[in-house]
Formats: C-alpha cells, structure tokens, sequence
C-alpha cells in the first residue's frame, strides 16, 4: 500500500506521525512518501523537502516565497500523478495541499483525503463547496463536523482531537509546585496576538493581583513568541514567571492552575484536559474585527463552549476585550470555579477521550474508505 502524505506545519506533522504510525499498525505492508517534518519522518517518510518551506503564514510572508510555494505546488503534483499512491492525504495548511489535491484530481482519479475539516461551522460556509471539487474525504478533529462535509459531498469522518492523547501530569507534580493562588496567562501563540493582547492582559493581571495578594502569574510560551513575551511582561507593574518553551514544568503548571486567561484558541481545549476554568480574551486588527463579525455564523468562538453546547465560558471578543471586564470574569471564576467542571468533562468526553487514540481512529477512517 503507498499513501502519499504532506503536512505543512509543526501542528499536522503530529497528527501526521500519529495517524502514520496507525496505518503501520493497522497495514504493515504500507509505504509512504511525500512531506513531512520530524515526528513523521520518524514513522518512515522521506520528506521529498524541508516541511518549513510550507510553514508560512500571513501575506508579507507568503508574498516573498510566492514564486517559490507555487513551483513546490507543481512538483508534489507531479510527484503523485507520477507514483499512482493509493491514496493523497493532505494535512491542514489548506493553501498549500488543496492546491496540490486540485492539481491531482484534475488529472487523475487518485484518491484524496484531507485531514482537519475547515471551519465552514464559524464563518465562510461556502469553502466546503469549493473543496468538494478535489477533495474525497475529511477527517475531522470535532464531533459536529462532519454533518457540513457531508452536505457539500464529501465522505467524511470524526477521528477524535489530537488533545485528548496529549499526557497531563499527575496531581501530585502539580501539587509540588508550591501553594498559592496560580492564574496561567496565555497571550498567544503568534507575535500579532501577544502584540494585541500583552498590554490589556498586563493590566487585568494588576486589577487581579490587587484583589488576590497571594496569586502567582505564570505565562507559557512556544517557540516562536519567548522573546516577545519577555519584552512585553517587562514593564508590567505585577511580577510574572515566563516559561521557555522547553520547560519541564510546563505540564504540571497547567494541572496546577486555578484558573487561565487566554487567548482565544485551541489552548482552551488543552486547558479543559486538564481541568483548569478559564476565561478567553481576543482581539484583532479593526479591519479584521469588522470583517469576521460580519460573516461569523457562530455566537461563541471559545471551542469548549462550542463542543459541549453550553456558553459557561467567560469570552471578551473585538470590542468586549477590555481589561476592567476580563478582569472582574477572573474572579468570578475564582469565586465558583466549579461551574465550569461539567463543560470541561463532556467536551473532553465528546472529542474521543477514553476511546482509541484519534492516530489510530484517522487510519482507520482512511482503510474503510478505500479497502475492498
């Protein structure tokens, strides 16, 4: 069995490796090519080309490499029009692999799987149309999904949320690391984002630490934001501990916490795994701001609320995103942090936790599709 693999950035080279290690369980015979980073080399691919030509993201980073991506586009194309693998699954990066899956399927019947449904849910419903053109089959991350991809003429199926098989520390290395009031701080992932909210999140983090003497702020960072973060919590009139990225204790400060802010986002869900109430704050630029409001088909972005069908999580978007009001939602959630127990457990529950690793569960979806 050949499958022809790509994934564009360090989040779909896990789901990558995961799901290659499950067909490799599930089909020992199988072979793979295509691109892929670390984890998925590590399952046996030979990336035909470093996986961080296709991490970019944003036009003025995009439009520099524009000429490059393009002729990348054509090559991979190419490459499996040429190899004839059973199947072409693509990896989140839509700007990149759909383009590859549309180029295949306009000269040949290959079949092809698109792994992470877009957010057709939220906002620009009509890009399942689109890629039901040149896309045979998704597997998606929430249980809610699949219902669009089916409407637009795609075969799809719900494989679980990578969050669910992510380890969570034990209580006692929580425990360990110290008493105290703890409130995580989490700004964001991307430079924009810790630009946007570093200075409102800074000032809700004194209001909060004037009513709570005893609280302790920790603030984890990936790689890509550290610097940034440092700068930013600088001047901030309250100290703060920032994680590096590679800290050991990362896991145990998120088991640890009695409540997170955070930047709207997936973090919310790792948050949920691990039991710890949150509140969500975001912002964006005003043009942004006026346009996505404008097509948002959603009354909540906040994904606990969404997946457990509730609204029991504080969220402060756009306008709403004001220091004084997350501030006064924190310590709400300090008063009765109970309340959001229920939510956090049945969206858990609903993205496969308990069930097979959502690795295996994509492998799967992948074998009964094509399989005689």
């Amino acid at each position: 069995m050949k499958v022809f693999v790509i994934a564009g950035e360090p989040s779909g080279d896990k789901l990558g490796g995961a799901m290659m290690a499950g067909l490799k369980t599930l089909r020992p015979d199988v072979t793979f090519d295509g691109v892929g980073g670390a984890l998925m080399q590590a399952e046996g691919l030979v990336s035909r080309f470093p996986m961080d030509e296709l991490s970019v993201m944003g036009l003025a980073e995009i439009l520099p490499k524009y000429r490059a991506l393009k002729a990348r586009i054509r090559e991979m194309a190419d490459a499996i029009i040429a190899t004839q693998p059973d199947v072409l699954i693509t990896i989140d990066s839509p700007d990149f692999c759909l383009r590859v899956a549309k180029l295949v399927k306009a000269k040949s019947d290959i079949r092809t799987v698109h792994y992470v449904a877009p957010t057709v849910w939220a906002w620009r419903a009509g890009r399942a149309a689109k890629m039901a053109r040149h896309i045979d089959h998704v597997l998606a991350l929430f249980p809610f999904e699949p219902k669009y991809m089916q409407a637009a003429g795609m075969d799809c199926d719900f494989v679980g949320h990578p969050v669910v098989a992510e380890p969570i520390a034990t209580q006692a290395v929580a425990d360990a690391l110290g008493q105290g009031t703890v409130v995580l701080v989490l700004p964001g992932s991307r430079k924009g984002e810790v630009g946007r909210l570093a200075e409102r999140f800074g000032i809700a983090v004194q209001q909060i630490a004037g009513q709570v003497p005893d609280a302790m702020f920790v603030i984890p960072t990936t790689s890509g934001v550290y610097d940034l973060v440092q700068e930013k919590t600088a001047d901030w009139e309250v100290p703060v501990t920032v994680l590096p990225p590679d800290s050991p204790d990362k896991a145990g400060w998120f088991k640890r916490a009695d409540v997170a802010l955070a930047a709207s986002g997936t973090v919310s869900l790792e948050l949920a795994a691990n039991g710890t109430p949150m509140v969500i704050a975001y912002d964006m630029s005003w043009l942004s701001r006026i346009i996505i409001s404008r097509m948002l088909l959603v009354d909540t972005v906040t994904l606990v609320n969404l997946v457990s069908d509730t609204r029991v999580i504080p969220e402060f978007i756009g306008k709403n995103c004001v220091p004084s009001k997350i501030a006064d939602a924190v310590m709400s959630v300090l008063d009765d942090p109970s309340r959001q127990n229920q939510a956090m457990t049945v969206t858990m529950e609903r993205l496969g936790r308990g069930g097979e690793a959502p690795g295996l569960r994509a492998a799967r979806a992948v074998l009964k599709r094509i399989e005689p």
